[in-house]
């Protein structure tokens, strides 16, 4: 166990210089009419198993909302599965866009 808390150190720190915050899961909503459905299905279950089994490998992508909340623009997926571990945090990049920016970054990253 020693050796993963020293990998989630140097996590951390590559994530502080990358500009990647942790944000309480509870402080960040779906995007606005997002067009793509999360399912629970076979993948969804595999992406659970994985970040139960080795972590969150790639942080999600959000905007700060005027009220001080955020907002999801890429990684709505990754957001359910720490959701269903009953995780409370995740790790974010925070992105500065306006609305039309944030929509098509949000369909850019569900086609790929």
């Amino acid at each position: 166990m020693q050796e993963r808390n020293n990998m989630n150190k140097e996590q951390e720190r590559e994530y502080s210089e990358r500009g990647i915050i942790t944000i309480p899961l509870d402080q960040i909503d779906d995007f606005p009419d997002h067009p793509f459905q999360v399912r629970m299905d076979q993948d969804m279950e595999k992406l659970i198993l994985s970040i139960r089994m080795n972590g969150l490998f790639n942080p999600i992508a959000v905007r700060q909302k005027p009220d001080g909340r955020y907002e999801t623009i890429s990684g709505h997926r990754r957001r359910k599965a720490c959701t269903e571990l009953n995780m409370k945090e995740i790790q974010a990049v925070v992105m500065d866009m306006d609305d039309n920016e944030a929509a098509i970054a949000m369909v850019d990253s569900n086609l790929h």
